[in-house]
């Protein structure tokens, strides 16, 4: 275990997202503090800040509930935008062709921690 992964601040434990699931929590991401969106499929976690690049608006439709296409994408839950969960790019709707920030994240030892 390197020092980096000893000092890394857990942001939740994997087994609290379900597989194909969503789940949103608070980190401090370059001095900010962010609402952040991660995505699990399997034991590989993405985040994305919880920001919709169309409006800047939030994408879930209540706190820690999204939305997911019967395609598979995430749906922002103000204006529709769908993104892609392999890449975080809008794939339809007013901010087409644009993409969520990706934030990097890792699972240690169980538990989504920034990478």
């Amino acid at each position: 275990m390197s020092v980096s992964d000893v000092s890394a601040t857990p942001l939740i434990a994997l087994e609290r997202i379900d597989d194909g699931g969503f789940a949103e929590v608070e980190a401090c991401v370059d001095g900010d503090h962010e609402s952040l969106v991660l995505y699990r499929e399997g034991d590989t976690v993405r985040a994305w800040l919880n920001i919709c690049p169309h409006a800047g608006r939030r994408l879930d439709w209540a706190p820690g509930q999204f939305l997911k296409s019967k395609a598979g994408d995430l749906v922002c839950a103000a204006h529709g935008a769908s993104f892609s969960l392999d890449n975080g790019e809008c794939v339809a709707g007013p901010c087409k062709g644009d993409r969520l920030r990706t934030v990097a994240v890792q699972v240690v030892a169980g538990q989504v921690v920034l990478a």
